[in-house]
């Protein structure tokens, strides 16, 4: 793995960016969970499940992360032989902006145990501190519960309500559209 990737280790996981040899971790994790997250995803083609797809996309996250317009990290079981959940920083807008919009998800079997806030709260850390976000953008469809609820125990504020926003599971999904400001992050970690 290369230096130059960033990468963290907390109490129950291990987080960095992909590399080739987790590609079939990567198509594992999908396919496991493909029913689990179905109905929060944009359909996917059969392809999406495939090993070469995964090396494709491998190679892909490592051109956004060297044009500083993405970084997606994967979280790992301390040992590294499975991925626990995946968040994705796109859109990555420096400029009078400083702003990205945050996608994420957990497999089926690690809900519920606080990972995803252990994961969360570690990126966001970086995605403020080093790369220097004034915002962070997270977006949920409203019948997802569990999202909704992570992201406001994550700090995020709901600012607005985005009618047939994003085409999941085959159709135009309305969205709650939050945000996390770089000032309210580190309000919230000062205090512990």
């Amino acid at each position: 793995m290369s230096s130059k990737f960033p990468q963290f280790v907390t109490n129950r996981l291990v987080i960095r960016m992909a590399v080739a040899r987790d590609a079939e971790l990567l198509r594992q994790y999908y396919l496991r969970n493909q029913s689990h997250l179905a109905p929060w995803e944009p359909t996917r083609s059969d392809a999406y499940y495939t090993l070469r797809w995964w090396l494709l996309r491998i190679d892909q996250i490592h051109t956004e992360f060297n044009d500083a317009s993405a970084i997606n990290f994967i979280a790992m079981t301390p040992d590294q032989s499975e991925i626990v959940a995946v968040a994705n920083f796109s859109n990555i807008i420096q400029g009078v902006f400083k702003s990205c919009y945050l996608g994420y998800s957990i497999s089926k079997e690690y809900e519920g145990q606080g990972l995803m806030v252990e994961f969360l709260q570690c990126a966001l850390d970086f995605m403020y501190t080093n790369v220097g976000l004034n915002r962070v953008m997270a977006n949920y469809i409203p019948e997802n519960e569990r999202s909704g609820a992570l992201l406001q125990r994550l700090g995020f504020e709901r600012e607005g309500y985005a009618r047939k926003y994003l085409k999941i599971a085959g159709c135009w999904q309305d969205h709650v559209l939050t945000a996390l400001l770089q000032e309210d992050w580190l309000y919230r970690t000062a205090r512990g």
